[in-house]
């Protein structure tokens, strides 16, 4: 896709039009050869809230293909974790 002034759109830049975001999923997962010892992976991609089908789909493959047992994921998402909302305020009160 070419825009107007000649650039070519990013597929990323795309998916944010649809209203896909950028999700985070911090993947802990059993080591093969020591189960008792938990590693980490850390997942991005743009996604879709709330039903994130390109993780479900990176899940599945880790099941099918990989061998280290999932033990837990995390994932954020901006319509699951936003920065503080600011507004002005017309006046300061003190109480002592």
């Amino acid at each position: 896709m070419v825009s107007r002034v000649g650039g070519v759109v990013s597929d990323d830049f795309r998916k944010q039009l649809l209203g896909y975001g950028l999700t985070t999923a911090q993947i802990l997962y059993r080591m093969p050869d020591h189960p008792s010892l938990l590693q980490t992976y850390v997942w991005q991609n743009y996604d879709l809230f709330p039903k994130f089908p390109a993780l479900q789909d990176f899940l599945a493959f880790w099941q099918a293909k990989l061998e280290g047992p999932l033990f837990s994921v995390t994932v954020a998402h901006s319509k699951l974790v936003k920065p503080a909302e600011l507004r002005a305020v017309d006046g300061v009160f003190r109480l002592h």
